[in-house]
């Protein structure tokens, strides 16, 4: 387990864009935590990463947007609004097997989906730190996992 502290929108993107190079498919990374944390802002800078040139937008009301024309596509799902439990008419798991990065805000709501190995991220506002600081809390399962998460560790400069 890691924690960071990021203290702009700029921070937490550069994050998302080191983390990218070391993402296969089918990589799956949950995003968990406050609302307005910093959740969809990483996701721009994982997509910056991996080379997508379109604008990543919160994906809340459509649950899952897809970017393709970087190194792997990427898959962004907000299953907020999935906490009634349908998440298997989705086709969830094509995507966990698939062709591309997964990146899932709010996965609690689809425990039951998720593959064994991921990247866990909790996103923590520290308001009482300042308006723009987070705690990025990152929770790796699976060998593959822990090596990302150690190689941005050795890699990240406060």
């Amino acid at each position: 387990m890691l924690e960071l502290t990021v203290t702009s929108p700029e921070m937490t993107m550069a994050l998302g864009k080191q983390l990218a190079p070391g993402l296969q498919a089918p990589d799956v990374i949950l995003l968990d935590g406050d609302l307005g944390a910093g959740k969809t802002t990483f996701t721009k800078g994982l997509a910056a990463g991996l080379g997508i040139k379109r604008n990543v937008k919160s994906p809340t009301f459509t649950i899952i947007r897809e970017y393709q024309g970087g190194r792997l596509p990427l898959y962004h799902m907000d299953v907020y609004r999935l906490e009634d439990g349908s998440g298997d008419e989705l086709g969830l798991e094509e995507y966990f097997n698939g062709d591309g990065v997964n990146v899932v805000e709010w996965s609690q709501f689809i425990a039951d989906e998720l593959p064994e190995h991921y990247l866990r991220i909790v996103f923590k506002r520290d308001d009482d730190a300042g308006e723009t600081q987070r705690t990025l809390t990152f929770e790796p399962h699976g060998d593959h996992f822990e090596r990302l998460v150690e190689h941005l560790e050795a890699t990240h400069h406060e």
